[in-house]
């Protein structure tokens, strides 16, 4: 490891923040952010800095401060709004007392905030406040844990480190780790930082660079160390496959998906999902199909800072029953539910309730397929990937240099249901469509594109296909700019052909897991007369109109059986099923066909718990930024039969329904989140989103 200082990243730092905040504050979060930057020092939110200062208060008074990154920010991205400043002295205080609970903690610590509306400081608060130094600087580095680690780590860090460092035992994070870092430090003022057993690593200095190096070179002579004990071995390769880790996790994540599914008590929605992030590089794969798997499955975390995101342990495969997929669903059955019991048991025998707790894995290792993470969100899941992986990795190299030796599962439950700590966790209300999985054909155009964005907006994640992929990148691009980074992604598929519908949903699962919601939108016009219809022109629109419909509903469809939890397949059907126009007989025969292969679907998806309805939208003409490619096609010829400009079409249309209003493509994606939320257990029915036209009213 080496330090990334410089003197550019200082001019740009103090050009940034130095006039507003000072030298002090610009240096610290200068290196601040290269700690976060570096994922073999920190991961999501770990790991803490600080800096001491003086700061003046309303009244013109300068005290003495010292600001500390906020619990749960992100190092890599740190600003001056993620380093609230304290008053020093009450809190150095708190020095003289035995013992100091939790929230009597926090409540000291927020006393002495300058500006009250700041976010509570680390958990290490009190850790930086004591030290005397001007900057601290705190990570959870893996070459440090791989070492600390160990039946007997302080042996192994002194042969690494020799004394140029203090050693202390574990000790819960808090007021009492701050007092016993304080002592170790006091005992020998020399050391360049102290190392915490299985835990971290904590360095100090009077200026930034000084504490900054100081935690580089400390890291690095601990992975030089780490490289000279492992020359010459390796894990042992034992599982082989000749199918690609892509392929086995497109047959094994819906299964996983719906076994991992948890009940919530609410009758509407009686199931929570949870959304998939997967991992198979090809350093991982030498892991997860080795021997040594099984021992580091076994054990527990790197550092008791990870539990809030991948629980204790990680859920192990072995063998898995790759050849016979109803063994492999067994197989995974009984993993899972062994995971839920064991779980269970661990919190209730430390005291713990499992009332309202998912007993579920975050983390399963699959050989052959790599590491599949879960989570609520996309980013949840990511974050736990994040974590597993780093964590794979350095338990091996852990375990091939000696034997991983983890917290106590007393010391983990402790961390992993302490308050300070589930605080990190995301307080987002729970939305409609929270952890399901909308795929929508015919995504880019004005209906598509629409229905994505109502329904990312209520909470799900979204995949896009489209044949057009000029358009489908600008539709989820907006989508994702709206929703949140993870909120979309892309599939180029053309529904009208087979191969690349099957190829669509499989990049799907391998994205997100599983599929909850299933939209077959994509469609086409064309204007003639019956006998003026030319077969050819009457094919091209069947083919994507009904085949199209036919293709995705029928891959959509065995995605959500397989996944065993039910799901929704909303057919965007049209007003011209029950109201045919003139000169729309292609439109109006192929639509018909999509409509009644939903509702054929209806009689035979209803035992598996999938819903079937039919969407019926009329004269939805987009907007400027995502137009009708439909009526961009026919519409010329639509203002010609009625002797009007192109322009003047949507307001015939509007004054020919019931309620002389506009419909818009967002009404469309209302109605599928309606039906999506199963706010009422309908299935087989035509919701018409036309105004109310006359001629289509199915009553």
């Amino acid at each position: 490891m080496k330090s990334r200082w410089s003197q550019q990243g200082v001019a740009d730092a103090l050009g940034r923040w130095g006039d507003d905040c000072g030298e002090q504050l610009a240096l610290r979060l200068y290196t601040a952010r290269l700690i976060g930057a570096d994922p073999d020092l920190v991961l999501h939110g770990g790991g803490n800095v600080s800096v001491k200062l003086r700061r003046r208060t309303a009244i013109g008074e300068d005290v003495d401060a010292v600001c500390i990154k906020a619990s749960g920010s992100d190092l890599a991205c740190a600003t001056p709004d993620d380093l609230p400043a304290v008053a020093i002295d009450a809190l150095r205080r708190l020095r003289t007392l035995n013992a100091l609970e939790d929230d009597a903690m926090v409540n000291e610590v927020r006393r002495s905030l300058l500006d009250a509306r700041g976010p509570t400081p680390s958990i290490e608060a009190l850790l930086h406040i004591f030290l005397p130094h001007a900057y601290v600087d705190h990570s959870h580095a893996d070459a440090v844990l791989a070492l600390t680690n160990q039946e007997d780590g302080e042996r192994a860090i002194r042969d690494a480190l020799g004394d140029r460092v203090a050693v202390v035992p574990y000790v819960q994070p808090g007021f009492e780790l701050a007092k016993v870092v304080d002592d170790a430090v006091n005992a020998n003022p020399k050391v360049e930082g102290v190392v915490l057993l299985q835990h971290g690593l904590v360095t100090f200095g009077d200026d930034a660079r000084t504490s900054y190096e100081r935690h580089i070179a400390i890291v690095d002579a601990c992975e030089r160390f780490l490289e000279k004990r492992l020359r010459g071995r390796a894990p042992t390769s034992v599982f082989r496959i000749d199918e690609s880790p892509g392929e086995l996790t497109v047959r094994v994540a819906p299964m996983l998906r719906g076994l991992l599914a948890h009940e919530t008590g609410c009758e509407d929605r009686p199931l929570a999902r949870s959304i998939l992030e997967w991992r198979s590089g090809d350093e991982l794969m030498t892991v997860v199909n080795s021997r040594e798997i099984e021992q580091i499955a076994a054990t527990g975390p790197l550092t008791s800072d990870h539990l809030i995101r991948t629980k204790p342990r990680f859920m192990l495969v072995g063998n898995p029953r790759w050849d016979d997929p109803k063994a492999l669903r067994e197989q995974l059955t009984q993993e899972v539910e062994r995971y839920r019991r064991d779980y269970s048991a661990y919190v209730t025998e430390n005291g713990g309730s499992m009332d309202g707790i998912d007993p579920s894995p975050r983390v399963v290792i699959l050989p052959g397929a790599g590491l599949l993470c879960w989570g609520r969100s996309k980013r949840d899941a990511q974050i736990a990937a994040d974590i597993a992986e780093h964590t794979i990795h350095t338990k091996m190299r852990a375990t091939l240099i000696g034997s991983f030796v983890s917290l106590c599962d007393r010391h983990l439950f402790e961390m992993e249901y302490r308050g300070l700590q589930r605080a990190k966790l995301s307080a987002d209300t729970v939305q409609p469509l929270t952890g399901q999985v909308v795929v929508i054909s015919g995504g880019a155009g004005a209906i598509g594109s629409a229905i994505g964005r109502a329904c990312a907006d209520a909470g799900a994640h979204i995949a896009v296909t489209d044949v057009d992929g000029d358009r489908l990148a600008v539709a989820v691009e907006r989508i994702n700019a709206d929703c949140g980074a993870d909120a979309a992604m892309g599939v180029v598929m053309d529904v009208t052909d087979e191969r690349s519908v099957i190829a669509g949903f499989d990049e799907v699962l391998r994205a997100f897991g599983g599929v909850d919601v299933v939209v077959p939108n994509a469609g086409v016009a064309h204007v003639a007369s019956l006998d003026e219809l030319d077969v050819a022109d009457f094919r091209r629109v069947m083919d994507v109109n009904a085949t199209g419909c036919l293709l995705f509903l029928r891959e959509g469809a065995r995605r959500l059986r397989s996944q065993h939890i039910g799901g929704n397949v909303i057919v965007i059907s049209s007003k011209n099923v029950l109201g045919p126009g003139r000169e729309f007989g292609a439109y109006s025969a192929s639509k018909a066909a999509a409509h009644q292969l939903g509702r054929v679907a209806t009689l035979e998806l209803a035992e598996y718990g999938i819903r079937v309805n039919m969407i019926t939208p009329d004269a939805v003409f987009g907007d400027a930024e995502v137009p009708s490619g439909l009526w961009r096609e026919v519409g010329p010829d639509r203002a010609k039969k009625r002797n009007m400009k192109v322009d003047d079409l949507p307001e015939y249309y509007r004054r020919r329904n019931l309620l002389k209003t506009t419909v818009h493509a967002r009404h469309v994606g209302n109605a599928v989140v309606f039906f999506a939320s199963n706010l009422t257990p309908t299935t087989g029915a035509i919701l018409p989103v036309d105004g109310g036209v006359v001629e289509a009213l199915p009553r």
